[in-house]
């Protein structure tokens, strides 16, 4: 539905300042594809530098109508409420791009194509995707990613929104930028709306929720080679007590490496301080032994977490220096912030796929 050659208008609505807003965020950081304009009567007239130090030239405007003036192809919801539910304010610019001839694409949980008034007010030529929809023909997964030929890296957290989709994005910039064939599957509203494809894990049941991520990743390894690297965005965490997501992940994506994604200094699961997070090798060691659970016998030796990606967003630069080498000497393992650094220094360790000491560094695969 979306490709990267669409103009697309970010329907941000109070969101550009605030995490409700982190897929219209996660698109101006990331899509590769123009935004024409963003929509957030609060911050109309400001720069995106200003309100959310996004360094990219894209005008904050008050309404539909001042967005059309810029030449949009398609609307995106950028907002990420809670309950999934179409935010009432944000409806009657959606309505005003439909009648003005844009497609629309939404990753919430409430259908925008289902709705009757918005169904009827879209042009023939126009579409409207709700990508979290589960896939029109469900299989039930059994291990066939394990035969693919290419690395496959699947990003694991110690909790929710630590920053598994920005670093699994952050480290295929730098694969390609070394000439890697590097590739993502994205399996949450905001990486899929950046890729243009995937699967929405959320909106799976979960007897089909690994063979859906293995169909994903069969799909974006088409034509793969062995030195190819695939970047499986994860969801959730084994730490976390809502959380189911990162089993079906494992299962389905058969990954040859893995990366812990973990936010410096955090002790408890976020918003739910009752729940502490297990040190980090504990942490490590169990995901270690699921993911060599489940594999067929010709898969090869089993992933390890080879790198751990490390988001110091909130530290100061001296700060968050101290904490990649404490996190570094604590797991054994190569650590870095890739937002921060980019991710050139943790590629060998995860193409390698082995648990490396920190202290090794990392080498070029050949």
């Amino acid at each position: 539905m979306l490709t990267d050659r669409h103009r697309v208008v970010l329907l941000q609505h109070g969101g550009l300042d605030d995490l409700r807003g982190k897929t219209g965020l996660a698109l101006l950081r990331y899509r590769r594809g123009p935004v024409a304009a963003v929509i957030d009567p609060a911050h109309a007239g400001q720069s995106l530098r200003q309100v959310c130090g996004i360094d990219r030239q894209v005008p904050v405007v008050a309404t539909m109508a001042e967005a059309l003036e810029h030449q949009p192809e398609v609307a995106v919801v950028g907002l990420a409420p809670s309950g999934g539910r179409l935010p009432p304010e944000m409806r009657a610019d959606i309505t005003a791009g439909l009648r003005a001839g844009l497609s629309l694409a939404s990753g919430l949980h409430t259908r925008l194509g289902d709705d009757p008034e918005l169904a009827a007010l879209r042009w023939p030529q126009a579409w409207i995707w709700d990508l979290r929809r589960e896939p029109e023909h469900p299989v039930v997964g059994s291990g066939l990613a394990a035969s693919l030929p290419c690395h496959r890296v699947l990003a694991v957290g110690s909790d929710m929104s630590v920053g598994k989709m920005s670093a699994c994005l952050e480290l295929r910039a730098a694969a390609l930028a070394r000439g890697v064939d590097a590739r993502f599957v994205g399996t949450g509203q905001a990486g899929i709306l950046i890729d243009g494809r995937g699967v929405a894990l959320d909106a799976v049941r979960v007897d089909y929720a690994c063979g859906a991520v293995e169909q994903a990743v069969l799909a974006a390894a088409d034509g793969a080679a062995p030195g190819s690297l695939l970047l499986v965005e994860g969801q959730g965490s084994l730490a976390h007590p809502g959380s189911t997501a990162t089993l079906p992940l494992i299962r389905g994506s058969q990954p040859t490496a893995l990366l812990l994604v973990h936010r410096a200094g955090q002790q408890t699961i976020r918003n739910l301080d009752a729940v502490p997070l297990p040190p980090l090798p504990e942490l490590i060691a169990c995901v270690e032994s699921l993911a060599a659970l489940g594999r067929p016998s010709a898969a090869g030796p089993a992933p390890r977490v080879a790198a751990v990606a490390l988001n110091t967003a909130h530290m100061a630069e001296s700060e968050a220096r101290e904490a990649m080498e404490a996190t570094a000497a604590l797991t054994d393992l190569p650590c870095e912030d890739v937002v921060r650094q980019g991710g050139e220094r943790l590629l060998g360790s995860l193409l390698s796929g082995g648990k490396r000491r920190a202290s090794e560094g990392t080498r070029t695969p050949e």
